[in-house]
């Protein structure tokens, strides 16, 4: 049963039994024990230095590049896009974006500001907070590129400023300090022409619609591309496009791609990515590496 609870000390939104397929971009999977919106950063503090320090704690926001299990996640939820959506600059080069905001509104941002070089983030179908965790990257720029300074906090409520030298980054992998999650990131770019930056993201996104399948529910990329090559050649080189496990399929349009085409379960998802990475490394030799993340309960 869902139902909505919050106590005098919290200001955000508490909810017991969501359905995370109404949260992720694949809309697909089971519900979470506990899903919780913070109002704000101090909001999100308190709530929690409140939970049981062995409490599982998943955090999403657009809910991109994740899939969860159709028993759903035992633990409790922390949404971040609708708490943690502030954006604004830091002086005349810096933006200052929480972990909720969406990657394509820092790019409008950027543009906004006179600022260049982040136009690739409006083809990344999430938030700043997963852009971080995973150095997310399109069109041949990656998040970490940019990010002078991230704020952090961990599962007690105290939160940090670090800087990028504490963290091993490479593509598509984020290692830092343990049970601590991005609240904000410090982002530096150049000086350039608006109305440029701006042109700039409108062809990127004509781009991104004309090669990719953005009119249905998918993570984004299912696989890395392995060194000097495409997981989308090696899926497609396999005869792979088209191919189906219940009602998720492997789009027609980017073979890196898997689209759920209307009432996938998170299993067939899952079955799905596994059967492609079987399939390429049999006939192709190259054993695939998920980028998304999947948690949760199978049943």
């Amino acid at each position: 049963m869902m139902a909505a609870m919050n106590s005098p000390r919290q200001r955000g939104e508490l909810r017991y039994g969501e359905p995370l397929a109404r949260h992720t971009s694949w809309r697909a999977g089971g519900p979470a024990r506990r899903f919780y919106t913070p109002a704000d950063g101090d909001d999100l503090a308190g709530f929690l230095a409140g939970l049981p320090d062995d409490e599982p704690l998943l955090w999403i926001g657009l809910g991109s590049n994740l899939l969860v299990r159709d028993g759903g996640f035992p633990g409790t939820v922390i949404s971040t896009f609708s708490g943690l959506g502030a954006l604004h600059p830091l002086d005349a080069r810096t933006l200052r974006a929480e972990a909720g905001v969406a990657c394509a509104k820092v790019a409008r941002g950027m543009a906004r500001h006179g600022l260049t070089g982040g136009e690739f983030l409006a083809g990344i179908p999430g938030s700043m907070g997963g852009a971080l965790a995973m150095n997310a990257g399109a069109f041949g720029g990656e998040t970490w590129q940019y990010v002078t300074a991230v704020e952090t906090i961990d599962r007690h409520g105290e939160r940090r400023v670090r800087g990028p030298e504490e963290y091993e980054i490479g593509y598509r992998h984020v290692r830092g300090p343990a049970d601590e999650w991005f609240v904000a990131a410090h982002l530096r770019f150049e000086p350039g022409d608006s109305a440029v930056a701006q042109a700039r993201i409108r062809q990127l996104l004509e781009r991104r619609g004309a090669t990719q399948p953005t009119q249905q529910p998918s993570c984004g990329s299912v696989f890395r591309n392995p060194p000097g090559d495409h997981a989308a050649r090696l899926i497609e080189a396999c005869g792979l496009k088209g191919r189906c496990i219940g009602q998720a399929c492997v789009s027609e349009k980017h073979a890196n791609f898997i689209v759920n085409t209307g009432g996938a379960r998170a299993a067939d998802i899952e079955a799905l990515i596994e059967s492609v990475r079987d399939t390429v490394e049999r006939e192709q030799g190259v054993r695939l590496i998920p980028e998304v993340r999947i948690v949760g309960v199978a049943i």
